[in-house]
């Protein structure tokens, strides 16, 4: 008996029917039948279902001799289905790269509910990819499995059966099927949930549903089809006395989805909206239940449904439009206005002579001052003096600018003057891209790490990744550069690649990495006490990257938990990523800290005595330091199908590998987190990746850039440095922990 059923109906689909098939063929998870379904299809669907069939023992396929549409389709699938748990796909959609074996994964975690809830994201015509809007509710956090009456917002989720897994025993003693027509998801998911008595969620895409171009008399069909779709939800409802308590959330959901029909022209064309609305108003008087909450801002979309008011709504929309057709004209002209005074202010300056003694820093994007244009800047004026400086940055980070430097805020007049008229551009990702370069003007590219994740063009093959990046336009950028900072060889080999362009490359290491050559122990001592890290405690910097993969970035860790495990004297300093969007924890316990808004990550570096991470390029500095790295990769398939990385960590580690929390906790509480065996990987992670990192390579860029130098400070080598140690290396004996070792007989760590 095969642990998933994967069943897909196929009907004048086959042009994507090959791609869905193999998708789920070519999963690393094997074991699976695939159930494919022709429903009589007119065109060659038929004939490429036999030919997986005949290749793959795996593939079932099943002839329907009529066309029954989807879901009497699907009825088909399931009836001769075998599996544990059923999973259903369209003939166009295509499973997510590993996605069976996440689910997996998380059915066992959460001791195999009746259904597991996981996302997906829509593949529209025109090449646009976009991850559900209703995501967050499929957060891992809290008890699993529960009912729905314990998070009740998944019924918010979109009602579809491609997002979901199904217990095959929960689905035939319920009796479930799905009902003819173009909607047949809605009067399976509700009774689904509604009745389940146990939903898991897992907060991964792993279906890419594919929407297609439709015609408008297509279009306008499916929707009226509703109608009888919602009878359906209503009426086993109504047959199931157990499930009145959702009665009155349902209506507010029909409510809410036939008004977001009504008002959008483009699902009800000229002549039928008049007619949708009075069957709306008909079946809202027909299921009407008290008890349902309707938001302020739904209030008036929800009596125009409930009545029928076709001339309210007109009018509604005719004093909207007129409200628009006045206030935003005016809106529009003011700021039109500025910007042609800022364009033509920014061309008065670009014919004023350049001014040698100016540099101009900015990082990230307008946030505070740091990272390597940070060390330049305080380069630029400790070995350049004559030159003066300014920081472009937002107004909420301008206390991080030192007094000496010039504050500049985005897209003001100074602003403009400043990119026009300076000699000097520093950035570690890019300037504005209205920016004119002139002759004379030096611009100088730092990036921010080595690169461990695919980077620049080859973005290109993971659009998931790359997002909205515009490669024509970075490509323009590049041609900008001047010179391209680098740490090491492998760095300069992969930008000359992905950011081809006619720079110098500058290997001089990564000047915000200095500071871990010159800081003292004072300097240690001190940020320890500012940070609150209890005198004679372990402190675990915990350091993920961003996961382009997953819509909510909360850390799988239970940080927590890890510390009780590990005793009192460990604490965690918790930093998410910048596109984290908030704290990894919260609120903050008192031996987990939270750091993610601490402006310097070089100063939580040294106030701690671990680092922890995934795939962030902060191992790479922090390997200067020659303390302890840890990798915690629990999702290294997920993370290569959907990013890439330049090698393989498990080959060149800095350090001992957790695959888990438990390995993890293994790690720190056998001391193999600073054993020597992780010393030796992190040996030979330094020479290979940190062979300029001597704690002048700012010194380098200023003497070669600005003061033209060609004697530059030699390189010391790393068997020669001696950056300031850790705390925790001046305790006698690593300190106790309070976990016990694992009971299985598999191994904990994984290294070379």
């Amino acid at each position: 008996m095969p642990r998933f059923s994967v069943i897909v109906p196929a009907y004048k689909v086959q042009a994507y029917l090959p791609g869905c098939l193999e998708s789920v063929l070519s999963q690393s998870y094997e074991d699976l039948e695939l159930i494919a379904v022709d429903d009589r299809s007119p065109d060659a669907c038929g004939e490429i279902v036999d030919e997986f069939a005949a290749r793959d023992p795996r593939v079932r396929a099943v002839h329907l001799a009529r066309n029954t549409g989807l879901g009497p389709a699907r009825n088909a699938g399931t009836a001769v289905a075998t599996g544990d748990y059923l999973l259903f796909l369209d003939g166009d959609d295509t499973l997510a790269p590993h996605a069976l074996r996440a689910i997996a994964d998380r059915l066992k975690e959460t001791g195999e509910p009746d259904v597991l809830v996981h996302d997906h994201a829509l593949a529209h015509w025109s090449g646009e990819t976009v991850r559900d809007a209703f995501a967050g509710q499929l957060t891992e956090q809290g008890p699993a499995p529960f009912r729905l009456e314990d998070r009740p917002g998944l019924l918010r989720v979109p009602p579809v059966a491609w997002n979901k897994a199904y217990r095959r025993e929960f689905v035939e003693r319920g009796g479930f099927a799905f009902p003819p027509g173009q909607h047949p998801d809605l009067p399976w998911t509700y009774p689904v949930l509604t009745t389940a008595e146990s939903i898991a969620t897992l907060d991964r895409v792993c279906v890419h549903h594919r929407r297609r171009r439709q015609t408008e008399t297509a279009a306008t069909a499916g929707h009226f089809d509703l109608f009888d779709q919602y009878d359906r939800v209503f009426a086993h409802t109504d047959a199931h006395p157990e499930l009145a308590q959702w009665r009155p959330l349902l209506f507010r959901l029909m409510v809410d989805h036939l008004s977001a029909v009504f008002t959008d022209r483009a699902l009800l064309p000229r002549g039928s909206r008049a007619e949708f609305l009075k069957r709306a108003r008909d079946h809202c008087r027909a299921h009407r239940t008290p008890g349902h909450s309707v938001p302020a801002r739904s209030r008036l979309r929800h009596t125009v449904i409930r009545l029928g008011l076709y001339r309210t709504q007109r009018l509604a929309e005719l004093a909207q439009g007129l409200g628009r057709g006045t206030a935003r004209p005016l809106v529009r002209l003011a700021k039109a206005l500025h910007a042609t005074a800022l364009r033509l202010h920014y061309r008065v300056q670009l014919r004023l002579p350049l001014r040698a003694d100016r540099a101009v820093f900015a990082a990230h994007g307008g946030r505070g001052h740091g990272c390597n244009p940070g060390a330049l800047e305080e380069a630029f004026r400790t070995f350049a003096p004559h030159i003066r400086t300014a920081w472009i940055a937002r107004p909420e980070h301008h206390h991080t600018i030192p007094t000496a430097t010039a504050r500049l805020r985005p897209g003001t007049a100074a602003y403009w003057t400043a990119l026009a008229r300076s000699k000097y551009l520093v950035a570690n990702d890019g300037f504005d891209r209205r920016l004119v370069k002139r002759p004379g003007q030096i611009l100088v590219q730092t990036q921010h790490g080595t690169p461990l994740k695919h980077m620049g063009l080859d973005l290109q093959e993971r659009p998931a990744a790359a997002r909205d990046l515009d490669f024509d336009a970075m490509l323009r950028d590049v041609d900008r550069w001047d010179y391209l900072l680098s740490p090491n060889r492998h760095t300069t080999l992969t930008w000359e690649r992905v950011y081809p362009g006619g720079y110098t490359t500058l290997p001089y290491g990564q000047p915000r990495n200095d500071v871990f050559q010159r800081a003292t122990s004072e300097d240690v001592r001190r940020l320890r006490e500012l940070l609150g890290i209890p005198e004679g405690s372990v402190a675990i910097l915990y350091a993920p990257t961003y996961r382009d993969y997953r819509r909510t970035q909360h850390t799988t860790l239970d940080l927590d938990r890890l510390v009780r495990r590990l005793g009192p004297r460990f604490v965690v300093l918790a930093r998410a990523h910048h596109r984290h969007g908030g704290p990894l924890v919260s609120p903050a316990s008192g031996r987990v800290i939270d750091v993610t808004g601490h402006p310097s990550v070089e100063s939580l570096c040294l106030a701690s005595d671990a680092l922890v991470t995934d795939y962030s390029s902060l191992m790479f500095d922090y390997a200067n330091l020659d303390r302890p790295i840890v990798i915690h990769s629990d999702d290294r398939e997920a993370y290569e199908a959907a990013r890439g990385t330049y090698f393989d960590l498990r080959s060149f580690a800095p350090g001992a590998i957790a695959r888990s929390e438990d390995e993890l906790t293994d790690i720190f509480a056998t001391g193999h987190w600073r054993g020597s065996r992780s010393t030796q990987l992190r040996s030979a992670f330094r020479e290979r990746f940190c062979p300029y990192d001597d704690g002048r390579a700012a010194e380098r860029v200023v003497r070669h850039v600005v003061l033209g130098e060609t004697e530059l400070p030699p390189v010391i080598p790393p068997a020669d440095r001696h950056p300031v140690p850790s705390a925790a290396a001046a305790l006698e004996r690593p300190p106790l922990t309070s976990v016990p070792r694992p009971a299985t007989g598999t191994p904990v760590t994984e290294t070379l």
